[in-house]
């Protein structure tokens, strides 16, 4: 049989009721009633390895999964051809195990991943390309991670360096720029005041340099003091969160008081907090909100008046929008050109002095965008500046007032 047959993102390997989804429905918690959940055709669940079917394998969490892989055993023809893909899935699923994704399940959804999951998910398939000589670049790997995790990825990190391979980190973790071998320190400041190289070498040598502010911000790492609020008289409660690695936990948390919810990358911390008390909790102030993840209730979502989610998803609403627009200063800046005399004698209202506005003020070549966007076949699109307002985003006229 080709290998396609046992994927659910195939024709011929998919179960055709649930279009390899595994669900009844389009949004169902309820299991294919076809293939009971396996997300397979009939052909490809019914071939067994060592007695085992293909989803009963991969429904395992990591660890067990390797345990079981580790035991079995082939003789004769079959050892022959088993020996290599035997050996590349043991290499493959000890890497995940190495980077502390043990607890994952092998079938487990991508998007129910968190930040720190993801993360070292792809790092153990770079570990697993067994590629040499080539360069890995990482941007804030440490986010989400919990100490013990930082140094499994760096040990990890270290891999790919031991192999050949260039890693080039961007972080400001402490642990991960004290592990570096080079560590170059941009400054002295941020924005215009940077974009200098203050400090480059070894870690204990730039973190030694007074001129490094990374090095004078870890040699000086004043805790704050918390405020003395009193003891918490109302709380909010989660009952019987269940969800992925939750085990119907009860949480209770204080109204009027900063939570920190803390624990090992994969614990349940972002289940817990985005899928299950943040939805649940818009949900009780008659909010809109996805459905929460599964728990039994959410009590004292009436001791708040609203409930927002500060997230790294991108701002605005269109391709346009700066920090100006989203923060609404844009809004006023807008109304005092709209204010001058020039602006009154040309007739230009403060719409005029938006670029994402059909008023005419923005530039109609690039739609207010300051550049333009060329498609490539089979390459990334270019991007060039705007050659009728050179990246100023508005017409002419406007840009007279």
């Amino acid at each position: 049989m080709d290998p396609r047959w046992f994927s659910f993102n195939t024709q011929q390997g998919r179960c055709e009721s649930c279009e390899g989804t595994g669900l009844r429905w389009s949004g169902s918690t309820e299991p294919c009633e076809e293939c009971e959940g396996s997300r397979l055709a009939p052909i490809p669940r019914a071939v067994r390895v060592q007695g085992h079917r293909y989803h009963e394998v991969v429904g395992q969490a990591v660890q067990g999964a390797r345990k079981e892989i580790r035991s079995w055993s082939f003789e004769g023809t079959q050892a022959l051809l088993a020996d290599q893909a035997l050996r590349e899935l043991t290499r493959r699923i000890d890497f995940l195990a190495e980077v502390g994704l043990g607890y994952l399940g092998l079938d487990r959804d991508a998007s129910t991943l968190s930040g720190g999951e993801m993360q070292r998910l792809r790092l153990s398939a770079q570990l697993g390309a067994g590629l040499t000589g080539a360069l890995y670049v990482l941007d804030e790997p440490t986010i989400g991670l919990h100490p013990s995790d930082t140094g499994r990825l760096l040990k990890n990190l270290k891999a790919l360096v031991a192999t050949g391979s260039t890693v080039v980190v961007v972080e400001h973790d402490a642990d991960t720029i004290r592990a570096a071998d080079h560590l170059i320190d941009l400054g002295p400041g941020g924005g215009r005041q940077g974009g200098r190289i203050v400090s480059e070498g070894e870690a204990s040598v730039v973190l030694a340099d007074e001129a490094s502010p990374t090095g004078q911000a870890l040699a000086h790492r004043d805790l704050l003091e918390a405020p003395v609020r009193g003891v918490a008289e109302r709380f909010i409660t989660v009952r019987g969160a269940r969800a992925h690695n939750l085990k119907n936990i009860d949480v209770r948390l204080p109204v009027g008081r900063m939570t920190v919810v803390a624990g090992v990358s994969g614990s349940g911390k972002s289940t817990l907090v985005q899928r299950i008390l943040y939805p649940a909790v818009r949900a009780g102030l008659r909010l809109t909100t996805e459905e929460p993840l599964d728990h039994d209730k959410v009590e004292g979502a009436t001791h708040l008046e609203r409930a927002a989610a500060v997230d790294q998803q991108p701002i605005g609403r269109t391709p346009r929008s700066v920090p100006a627009t989203f923060l609404g200063v844009w809004d006023e800046i807008r109304k005092l050109f709209a204010a001058l005399p020039e602006s009154q004698v040309r007739g230009f209202k403060s719409a005029r002095y938006s670029f994402n506005s059909n008023a005419g003020g923005r530039c109609s070549v690039c739609n207010g965008m300051g550049v333009l966007s060329h498609e490539m076949s089979f390459l990334p699109d270019v991007i060039t500046v705007c050659d009728a307002c050179h990246g100023a985003r508005f017409e002419p006229a406007t840009l007279e007032v």
